[in-house]
């Protein structure tokens, strides 16, 4: 029997642009919404979900021509 590796911590791409683009937007919307919530109660952290919405926001940009 050989021996098998496997690399962990490594994921599989998913080769479906339609499926990533369609997640890419959900985690932005999500965040989006998050910050808004939590802008009113926690100024700082609805910073972060917003900074976060902006990173994914970006990466959109670069995937959708």
């Amino acid at each position: 029997m050989e021996n098998k590796y496997c690399r962990v911590g490594t994921i599989t791409p998913n080769v479906n642009a339609r499926q990533t683009v369609s997640l890419l937007e959900y985690q932005y919307q999500n965040l989006m919404d998050k910050a808004n919530q939590l802008k009113e109660l926690n100024d700082q952290l609805g910073d972060y979900f917003e900074n976060k919405a902006m990173q994914i926001k970006k990466i959109l940009e670069n995937l959708v021509p």
